[in-house]
């Protein structure tokens, strides 16, 4: 039931030129107004909160200062922009948050003017910010114009090479942007590293209170750092504001830190900004992840992402579970075979609870390792690892691991390192929509010489195969399994390493022969009960490997069958691309035999329901009935009756 809030601002701001009268106390009236809708919308929809309430007010100030969609407001990983959607034309729609047909739970170019430049995955805004810069001073035209460009990236967000190699870029370069570094303490996980502990030291001294109360009483008091030649004045700054030193060097304008919370401060600091600034310039805020509900205040994560839940409690509305999470399976086997092996360890990028390895973080805490929003850093330090004797896990999502794949090439593949690749949230993942699908890890692994991919059937098969993974020590070796629960299978008491390239019958039937790879096992399963009703019987063998393939198993199914179809969660060129492969290379097709592979289409799928996107897949159990019978030509015959 949608709750209705008490807003008579927000209710008159349609879009951000509605704001453009409103008094500098109506606006701080507009931000608590912002808090409360942002609350109760995420309190009927899930997702992301904890972010989006730490930017209410730095949110509020950029629209009432800036001229959106003119000027463009970037969204670093953009979790944090549904109070951004509420005032940009999108408050109607809020309710359908990450839903089928809904809005996007993070900024998407085709949903709004606004969103000018989508992001779901880190550390992209300053790259973008740039461009939009440069293109605006090479003259570049858009329908909404071009303005300033203003990229808001978290602290955890800045520590990936990648915001450091944009800055570097924007330094040399001297084009007028504006970076807001949204310091909140805490990303997903809490912030690790050098750069986490420099940003602690600037605002930790006195010199923040003194500046504090210099941008709050008014523009005037701010020292004019953007005239050339100001010197002094760039000095009063940089002792005002603590350090800046290493943003400077940069070539950066420094300016901070300020408190985001306190539009006192912002507004003044952004008005100065867009008045004077002439080139790159860094606003460093320091924010509050969940501000303003004290169950997100409260929590270990600051309500990063949430199911739906009562407002006045924070108590979150979950299905009870009827079997084990994949990635808790993951997580309790990997802590049972660190207790019997040293040499085990594990690599994650800012990701320790998602991937499951907080079990791994208490039990054995020196041997994992949080390298922070670094995908490639985190695949070359597990590669070095391996090389020097350790049995390292690199654990990342199949959709951030892809940040690493030059390295997982050229440090990994290419040297043979035994290298253990736990690869989650593979196959569709639901509501984070297209940019968090893991479609393309099985291709994209599965290419490269002497690397195995495996993928799991169910929760027991995963057991196996991070067994299996452990007693690898012959080159790199991969296994991809889904968000979610598993099927409800019986679990074995320990994981039994598997042979290497073998897969396993589930049934004899005759006639055609199916061949999964990986989760939808259990929708084949069920087409098949469909299919007996039919009189139709077919063989099922679930392929566990996608390399090595089970050479002797499928061409056993291609020689005493009319027909194979294999199936995987997975894009085109990936598992059924290399069976293809093979059969033709062994002249299986030269004999008429009857072959088809059902994957993920070539398109990107919009968030929905995990059942939802498959449909659209045309992955489900009804799909893979339909696609029996027309091999078959069982549907034609009957056309034809």
């Amino acid at each position: 039931m949608t709750q209705k809030t008490d807003t008579p601002l927000l209710d008159k701001v349609v879009t951000p030129a509605d704001m453009k009268g409103l008094s500098d106390p109506q606006l701080r009236q507009l931000a608590n107004e912002l808090r409360t809708e942002t609350i109760a919308a995420v309190s009927e929809t899930g997702g992301h909160l904890g972010a989006g309430l730490g930017v209410v007010e730095l949110t509020v100030a950029l629209h009432a200062v800036f001229d959106a969609p003119r000027d463009k407001i970037i969204w670093d990983v953009s979790h944090q922009s549904y109070p951004h959607k509420i005032l940009t034309g999108r408050r109607d729609r809020i309710r359908t948050l990450r839903q089928k047909g809904g809005l996007s739970g993070f900024t998407k170019r085709s949903e709004s003017p606004f969103d000018p430049f989508g992001a779901a995955h880190s550390s992209t805004s300053i790259s973008a910010a740039l461009g939009f810069s440069v293109a605006r001073d090479l003259g570049g035209s858009v329908p909404e114009g071009l303005g300033d460009a203003i990229a808001v990236i978290g602290d955890g967000a800045m520590s990936a090479g990648m915001a450091f190699e944009a800055m570097n870029n924007a330094g040399h370069l001297k084009k007028r942007m504006i970076v807001i570094l949204n310091d909140n303490e805490m990303s997903i996980a809490p912030p690790v590293g050098a750069l986490s502990t420099y940003l602690t030291r600037l605002y930790t001294g006195d010199p923040f209170h003194q500046f504090k109360a210099a941008a709050k009483g008014a523009a005037s008091f701010l020292p004019p750092p953007f005239k050339e030649g100001a010197k002094r004045a760039k000095e009063i700054l940089k002792g005002m504001a603590v350090g800046g030193t290493l943003f400077e060097e940069l070539g950066f304008s420094y300016i901070g830190p300020l408190d985001g919370h306190d539009m006192g401060q912002l507004l003044p600091v952004l008005r100065t900004v867009k008045a004077r600034a002439t080139g790159p310039v860094l606003i460093h805020i320091v924010t509050k992840k969940g501000k303003g509900y004290a169950p997100a205040e409260r929590a270990s994560d600051k309500g990063h992402a949430t199911a739906k839940f009562d407002v006045p409690s924070g108590k979150q509305v979950k299905a009870p579970s009827n079997a084990p999470s994949y990635t808790s399976v993951f997580g309790k086997e990997l802590v049972r075979l660190a207790a019997e092996d040293s040499r085990i360890c594990a690599v994650t990028a800012a990701m320790p609870d998602g991937t499951g390895l907080n079990l791994m973080a208490e039990r054995f805490p020196s041997r994992l390792f949080d390298v922070g929003i670094a995908e490639q850093h985190g695949v070359t330090f597990a590669a070095a690892l391996a090389a020097g004797g350790m049995r390292p896990f690199c654990t990342m999502y199949s959709t951030f691991l892809q940040r690493g794949y030059d390295q997982v090439v050229h440090d990994v593949a290419i040297q043979r390192l035994p290298v253990r690749f736990a690869i989650d949230r593979a196959g569709l993942v639901g509501a984070d929509g297209a940019t968090h699908a893991g479609s393309y890890d099985i291709a994209y692994m599965a290419n490269l010489p002497g690397m195995v991919v495996m993928a799991a059937a169910d929760e027991a098969e995963l057991k196996h195969m991070v067994a299996t993974a452990a007693a690898h020590d012959d080159g790199p070796i991969a296994f991809r399994y889904p968000r979610g629960e598993g099927a409800g299978v019986e679990m074995p008491e320990v994981g039994q390493p598997l042979e290497i390239g073998k897969g396993r019958m589930i049934r004899e039937g005759g006639r055609i022969a199916l061949l999964s790879f990986g989760t939808r096992l259990s929708e084949v399963m069920k087409a098949c009960e469909a299919l007996e009703a039919r009189g139709i019987h077919p063989t099922v063998a679930d392929a566990r490997f996608a390399k090595p393939l089970d050479r002797d198993l499928i061409l056993k199914l291609a020689r005493d069958h009319e027909a194979l179809i294999t199936l995987e969660e997975g894009a085109i060129g990936g598992f059924g691309s290399h069976v293809a492969q093979l059969l033709a290379e062994e002249g299986m097709f030269d004999t008429g035999l009857k072959y088809r592979s059902m994957v993920l289409p070539d398109i990107f799928i919009d968030q929905a329901s995990p059942a939802d996107m498959y449909a659209v897949a045309g992955l489900s159990c009804q799909d893979i009935e339909a696609k029996v019978l027309d091999v078959l030509g069982v549907e034609r015959l009957g056309k034809r009756a």
